[in-house]
């Protein structure tokens, strides 16, 4: 396992974009740790080349670690199910030789924060 840590800070008007490093492996989980970013902050962070969501909340407040999953597939391209009708059969988010960008918006004029990815 890996841990990139990320730090932003806001411009004026409460915006940020950064970039990680390029990296390659399985999302296990992404850890922001607040300074003084406003509450109610924005955060959408993404794979750079292709634009996958890892994660993307909104009216964040708080330190918070998430664990971003996405729905799987058959081969068919048809949603993978637990049981018919059933819950979506989640997976970890791949990220190969490519940066994770992270964007704010309503962060506070020059707030920062921190954001720890785990890479498996």
């Amino acid at each position: 396992m890996r841990r990139l840590s990320v730090p932003v800070v806001t411009a004026a008007d409460g915006s940020a974009t950064v970039y990680s490093e390029a990296v390659t492996g399985k999302v296990s989980q992404i850890r922001y740790v607040k300074t003084d970013f406003a509450d109610g902050a924005t955060f959408t962070i993404t794979a750079e080349a292709t634009g996958e969501t890892i994660w993307n909340e909104t009216g964040v407040n708080a330190s918070a670690t998430r664990a971003p999953r996405q729905a799987t597939h058959s081969t068919a391209g048809a949603a993978a199910l637990y049981a018919a009708g059933g819950a979506a059969v989640n997976d970890q988010i791949g990220i190969a030789n490519d940066r994770i960008k992270i964007v704010i918006a309503n962060g506070g004029n020059a707030k920062a924060g921190t954001f720890h990815i785990v890479l498996e």
